[in-house]
């Protein structure tokens, strides 16, 4: 069964927070049986990475303490505790390098895994439908925590929020389109806008300048694209 997308998952009835990474996880097959996933130590560094997360605009969803049930392997006489860690945790973003490092530590010899946990962090944080700045700042530091690059963290982040200035949007390319597709997307916009096309058709002078500027950012979104992908900044 295809994954599904982060909007189908909005879309649902309104669920708790933990319910929310519940689905996401398991939808990422993140709750695999590992040493490190069992582990008391995993549990807490991401409870409460995650109640900074949430906190990070200033306003936490309150958790639900049976979620941990499907969220994570914790044993029913646990999940009270956990649930006061991640309440206290969430009063504010205070000391959450020491979590986000304990669990890039954790996960260095598993970047598949470590960068699902950073997607999930994504998720929450567009789980209402708004990337505050706040929380755009967290989840970078977080990714410079483990050890992800300011592209590879926009690479992540543009799976998540569509930004207008984007230079995927702007092409209207999911942001892991292919080379391939990224060149011929280009090829037909370039075509589509051209201002010498528009003016070949007569069009009045007001409409070529609109299609010059068009086309200028459409170029502007490209080289930036290939410059990141590392094929060549060359117009086509």
């Amino acid at each position: 069964m295809a994954e599904q997308t982060v909007l189908d998952t909005l879309q649902r009835p309104r669920m708790g927070l933990f319910a929310r990474m519940a689905r996401r996880l398991k939808a990422y097959g993140i709750l695999r049986r590992r040493r490190w996933v069992q582990s008391t130590g995993f549990t807490s560094a991401f409870v409460v990475l995650a109640a900074k997360m949430a906190a990070a605009d200033g306003v936490a969803v309150s958790s639900e303490a049976m979620i941990f049930e499907q969220f994570l392997d914790v044993p029913p006489e646990e999940i009270a505790r956990f649930q006061s860690v991640y309440e206290q945790a969430a009063e504010d973003v205070t000391g959450y390098e020491i979590y986000a490092d304990r669990i890039g530590d954790m996960l260095k010899r598993d970047p598949e895994t470590k960068r699902r946990v950073l997607e999930c962090l994504m998720y929450i944080a567009c789980a209402d439908g708004i990337l505050h700045p706040s929380e755009d700042h967290f989840l970078k530091a977080v990714a410079a925590r483990f050890g992800y690059s300011d592209t590879e963290f926009r690479t992540i982040r543009d799976q998540f929020v569509r930004d207008p200035d984007s230079p995927y949007a702007i092409l209207d390319l999911m942001p892991d389109a292919t080379e391939k597709e990224i060149k011929a997307r280009y090829r037909k916009l370039v075509q589509e806008t051209h201002p010498d096309r528009m003016m070949a058709q007569g069009a009045p002078p007001g409409v070529v300048k609109t299609a010059t500027s068009k086309l200028a950012h459409i170029n502007a979104a490209y080289e930036e694209i290939a410059r990141e992908r590392g094929f060549g900044g060359a117009r086509l």
